[in-house]
């Protein structure tokens, strides 16, 4: 599973307009860590993310930001371990260290712009997330809130 997204805009039923997605979408967190590694890209953070974060870890933001942040363009990434993995997953636990202060990014998985660009998309979110299609059925309005609080 890829850490990156895409801002496309998802398929719409023409005679409805309503995106195809419209009776909503399965997920349940399996826990599995697969969204927290894998090939690099990044996690977008903003201030208060960082904030939020460097407040977790009991540490002032400047150091917060030395240690686990980097600069992208004008945009800020949290750093990743050589393999990719995010800095705060452990490896060994499979859990994310920072899951209460999690960034944006990692609270609105799987719907993203480039899941529910399309059903074909969104099978192949399936079959990369072992919580995707499974679980709960969010609703489309549910959905939507997610997909407006993270775009790239």
């Amino acid at each position: 599973m890829s850490k990156r997204s895409s801002s496309r805009q998802p398929e719409r039923d023409a005679r409805t307009e309503k995106p195809w997605f419209a009776d909503g979408l399965k997920f349940k967190c399996s826990q599995c860590g697969d969204c927290c590694t894998g090939a690099p890209g990044y996690v977008w953070v903003n201030k208060a993310e960082i904030a939020a974060l460097a407040a977790l870890r009991d540490q002032d933001v400047a150091a917060f930001e030395k240690e686990y942040v980097r600069n992208v363009g004008i945009r800020k990434s949290l750093h990743e371990f050589p393999n990719g993995d995010c800095v705060f997953f452990d490896g060994e636990s499979r859990k994310c260290t920072v899951y209460e202060a999690r960034p944006r990014q990692c609270r609105t998985w799987p719907f993203w712009e480039s899941n529910l660009k399309s059903p074909e998309a969104w099978e192949e979110t399936c079959a990369v997330c072992p919580g995707s299609g499974k679980g709960r059925v969010y609703s489309l309005e549910e959905i939507e809130v997610r997909r407006s609080e993270f775009r790239v």
